[in-house]
C-alpha cells in the first residue's frame, strides 16, 4: 500500500466541517421511504436531455425507460417507482433550472417491468456487451458531475489511456454516502473497477482513497485480495484531493494538460459509486433509479440514506428527523461546492450526493471587501491559477482577459474563496466569466 500522496495546494477545512463527516459516516447506509410522488427530469446529466417517451395517464413500471437518450452525450431516464404518470412538465430542479419532467404517482407496489433482466458477469461479457449495459441503465457519474458513463468510456481516437483511477476520496466535509458505498460495497467497487477495465482495454487500475476513512481502505484491501493490476492507494486528507486532476497527479504524478481532459494524460477516472452502481447493474439488470445521499448537519439524526430518484429533498430531511436549531442554508452537496437549495420541494437527481443542512453559524458569511493583494488565493489554488486577477477582469468585464489568465481551467473548487480574508466571491466572479467566454466562443462557432 502506497502512503499519503498527495497534490500541490489545496486546504484543510475547519476543524468543526471536518468534524461534520463523524455526524453521519459511522451511519450504515438505510432504505429511505419511497415518496408519494417522484419529478424525475428528463436532463440529470451533462449534455442533450433524454428524449420523453411518456405522457401524462399512462401507467409505468419501475425501471420502465420513459426517456430515451437524446444523443451520444446523453443518458436515458427510468421510472423509480411503478405508478400512474400524472404530468409532463417542466419542474424546478435544485441549480435553478425547469427541465421538463415526468411526475409519477407512486402505487407502492414496486411492480418492475419485464424488459430488468441480469446483463451477466463481467468475465462472461465482452467489452461491448458492458458499455451497453451501461449505456440502455442510464449511468451517469455519481460523484456530482453525473457525465454520462458510456461517454467517459469511450475513448476518442488518437488518445491512448492506460490507467484507471476510482475516486474514493471524498474530500468535501459532511458528506460520506462514498464512504458508506467502500464500506458496505467494497467487492461491487472492485467489480465496477474491473467492468471499466475491460471496456477500456486497460490492465492497470487505481482506488484512491483518503486517510481518514481506515474502515473503507480495510474493505476494499480484502476485496481487491490477491488481483493483478489493481492497487489501492491512500491519499492526505486534503481538500480537493477528489478533483480530478489533482487526483491523477496524486496517484501517478502525471499533469493534465491546460485545458486538457484526463484522457490527455492517459487516464480515465471515475467515482466509486458509479463502480458499484455499474456492478449492480450487470448482476441485477435494474438501471439507476436509486442511489446513497447523505443528509447531514443540523438535523436529528444524520444518515446515509438509499433514495429513489425523484424524491423531493423535504422528504429526506424529514426521514432525518428534520432540522434543528436555526437553519442558515440547506445546500444540495457539501459546504465547498454545494449549491442553496430555496425549494425542499426539489427532487433528487442522479449526481445528489449529499443534503446538508448548515446552521445559522456555519453559513453566516461576512461582506465582502476590497482585495487586500495578498496572493492567499494564488497560494491554495490547486490548479495554480491566479484567482484575484480573474475576478478583477470578470468585475471590469474584459473576459479576454480574464481567459488569458486561464479562467476556463477553474475547477470552481471553493479554495479560493475560502482562503481570502476579504471574504472576496472569487468562485462566484470566475464562473461569471466562465460563461461569458464560452458564450463568446458558441456565437463566434
Amino acid at each position: 500500500m502506497i502512503k499519503e500522496r498527495t497534490f500541490r495546494g489545496g486546504i484543510h477545512p475547519l476543524e468543526r466541517m471536518h468534524h461534520g463527516k463523524r455526524l453521519s459516516d459511522g451511519r450504515p447506509v438505510v432504505r429511505a421511504k419511497p415518496p408519494t410522488t417522484v419529478v424525475l427530469p428528463m436532463s440529470q446529466h451533462i449534455g442533450a436531455p433524454a428524449k420523453c417517451l411518456v405522457k401524462a395517464g399512462d401507467t409505468v413500471k419501475m425501471g420502465e425507460c420513459i426517456g430515451e437518450a437524446g444523443g451520444f452525450v446523453s443518458a436515458p431516464v427510468h421510472a423509480s417507482v411503478s405508478g400512474k404518470v400524472i404530468a409532463a412538465e417542466p419542474r424546478l430542479v435544485a441549480s435553478g433550472a425547469w427541465p421538463f419532467s415526468v411526475v409519477i404517482k407512486n402505487d407502492f407496489e414496486d411492480t418492475v417491468a419485464e424488459s430488468i433482466r441480469p446483463a451477466g458477469s463481467v468475465e462472461a461479457l465482452t467489452p461491448d456487451q458492458i458499455k451497453a449495459a451501461i449505456t440502455e441503465a442510464g449511468v451517469v457519474g455519481m460523484g456530482g458531475a453525473a457525465f454520462p458513463a458510456h461517454v467517459k468510456l469511450s475513448i476518442p481516437p488518437g488518445k491512448n489511456v492506460d490507467t484507471i483511477i476510482l475516486n474514493g476520496a471524498e474530500c468535501e466535509p459532511f458528506l460520506t454516502a462514498d464512504h458508506r458505498v467502500m464500506l458496505e460495497k467494497p467487492e461491487d467497487v472492485v467489480s465496477g473497477l474491473l467492468a471499466i477495465m475491460k471496456v477500456v482495454g486497460v490492465k492497470k487500475g487505481y482506488i484512491g482513497v483518503e486517510l481518514n476513512k481506515p474502515d473503507a481502505i480495510a474493505a476494499l484491501k480484502k476485496a481487491i485480495g490477491r488481483r493483478d493490476g489493481i492497487e489501492l492507494v491512500t491519499l492526505k486528507v486534503k481538500y480537493p484531493q477528489g478533483a480530478e486532476k489533482q487526483l491523477i497527479n496524486a496517484v501517478t504524478g502525471r499533469e493534465v494538460p491546460s485545458g486538457g481532459l484526463p484522457a490527455d494524460a492517459s487516464v480515465v477516472v471515475s467515482n466509486v459509486g458509479t463502480a458499484a452502481k455499474i456492478a449492480e447493474v450487470l448482476s441485477t439488470g435494474m438501471p439507476l433509479i436509486e442511489r446513497v445521499v447523505t443528509v447531514t448537519g443540523a438535523v436529528e439524526s444524520p444518515a446515509n440514506l438509499l433514495v429513489r430518484i425523484g424524491t423531493p429533498f423535504a422528504d429526506i430531511i424529514e426521514q432525518a428527523g428534520g432540522a434543528v436549531g436555526e437553519v442558515g442554508k440547506i445546500l444540495n452537496g457539501g459546504p465547498m461546492m454545494g449549491q442553496p437549495v430555496y425549494d425542499t420541494s426539489v427532487p433528487v437527481l442522479k449526481g445528489t450526493s449529499g443534503i446538508v443542512v448548515l446552521s445559522k453559524e456555519l453559513a453566516d458569511t461576512k461582506e465582502e471587501s476590497n482585495c487586500i493583494r495578498c496572493g492567499r488565493c494564488a497560494q491554495y489554488c490547486p490548479i495554480r491559477l491566479q484567482p484575484l486577477f480573474i475576478d478583477a477582469y470578470s468585475r471590469m468585464h474584459n473576459m479576454e482577459k480574464a481567459e488569458a489568465f486561464h479562467a476556463l481551467d477553474c475547477i470552481e473548487c471553493g479554495v479560493c474563496s475560502y482562503v481570502c480574508p476579504a471574504k472576496r466571491h472569487l468562485v462566484q466572479s470566475i464562473r461569471a466569466a466562465k460563461g461569458a467566454i464560452l458564450a463568446t466562443r458558441r456565437q463566434k462557432a
